[in-house]
């Protein structure tokens, strides 16, 4: 199994570690050249939604990105990504890659200062999984074929529809692997 990861800005490489602790390969997507080579899954980190969806559209991804995903590539997005695959962003009229029939409140959570770290329960893990939130979004609203996986403070922060995973929460900045676990078997 071999996962590329988008590396044009925010939390790329902690995700290639939590991956390596898993055994699975992981590369950066930094250009169209790297998005060529092969792979079973992509991984949409954290970090500035609106520099990442500029970026793609510089670097002629976002339509690649969109038609693998559309075509059932798996495809885990965190903070950052979750905004990027959702259909609808509160208050955002940008194309995205918009490929998960979510609304997404966008720095719901407030600025840098409101970040917080949390201990709640997700759907199909057996323990408390550790959750660090910062400017995090949260799902507002999901389609009939989504399912909401964890919650936090009546908030939707982690969802699933067909082969897409988002979670509001960096998983990555913590060294519990349960959520990356819950997507290489996705994959």
């Amino acid at each position: 199994m071999r996962i590329a990861i988008l590396a044009l800005q925010g939390a790329f490489i902690e995700h290639s570690k939590m991956l390596a602790q898993l055994g699975v390969e992981s590369f950066e997507v930094r250009q169209a050249a790297d998005w060529e080579q092969p792979k079973d899954a992509l991984i949409i980190p954290g970090g500035e939604s609106t520099t990442m969806l500029k970026l793609l559209r510089e670097l002629n991804l976002l339509a690649p990105v969109k038609q693998a995903i559309e075509d059932g590539m798996p495809v885990f997005g965190t903070c950052a990504g979750l905004i990027l695959l959702a259909k609808h962003v509160v208050g955002d009229v940008l194309e995205r890659i918009s490929t998960m029939d979510t609304t997404v409140c966008r720095n719901a959570y407030g600025r840098q200062l409101s970040s917080f770290y949390i201990e709640s329960n997700v759907k199909g893990i057996d323990h408390a999984v550790p959750m660090t939130f910062i400017r995090a979004p949260y799902i507002t609203n999901v389609g009939k074929d989504v399912e909401v996986l964890a919650e936090v403070n009546g908030h939707i922060v982690a969802a699933r529809q067909g082969k897409q995973l988002v979670t509001a929460f960096h998983p990555e900045l913590n060294d519990d692997l349960s959520i990356h676990r819950l997507f290489v078997e996705m994959v």
